[in-house]
Formats: structure tokens, sequence, C-alpha cells
């Protein structure tokens, strides 16, 4: 179970990152370069969301989500071979 989350959050990790280099800069455009653009408001024009950004939104929660599920699992206490046993085997008797 817990290798299975591990690969799954180095592929979301992955993922992630991809899709954030992908994306552009905000001040990116030709407009940006100049001093314009919604230079009028406190952090810029608001745009429609993207694919990129909704894909961005996505990834993260899963990060997170997997990074949860990994620290529980981490947390828990774990079974050992020893703690099974119930009592140690004696020796036999000498005559």
């Amino acid at each position: 179970m817990t290798v299975l989350l591990v690969i799954l959050h180095v592929i979301v990790s992955i993922f992630l990152i991809l899709v954030v280099l992908v994306q552009q800069g905000k001040g990116a455009d030709l407009a940006g370069a100049f001093g314009g653009g919604g230079s009028q408001t406190a952090f810029g024009a608001r745009g429609a969301t993207t694919l990129l950004h909704k894909l961005t939104t996505t990834f993260f929660v899963l990060f997170v989500m997997t990074s949860m599920a990994l620290a529980v699992l981490q947390g828990r206490p774990r079974s050992s071979v020893m703690n099974s046993r119930t009592a140690a085997p004696t020796a036999p008797a000498k005559k």
C-alpha cells in the first residue's frame, strides 16, 4: 500500500512540476514588458481560468492528499515478527 502511494506521489509531483513550468508568467505578455496590462489594479487583471490553471489546482490537491496519506501511514505503529512470538523456546532438560 505504501509503495503504491509513494509511486503515485512521485508521478503527481512530476506532473505538478511540469504543469507549473509550462505556464506563462503573469507579466510575460508584450503589454507587461512596457508597464501596461492592468497596472491600475493591485494584483493585475483577473483572466479566465485556463486548462493549465485547472490542472495545476488538481495536481496540487492530489499532491497534498498523497502527502497527508503518507504522513498518516508513517505515523502508525508497525508490527514486528518479534511481537507475535508469545514465549521463547525452552531448552530441553538435561538428565
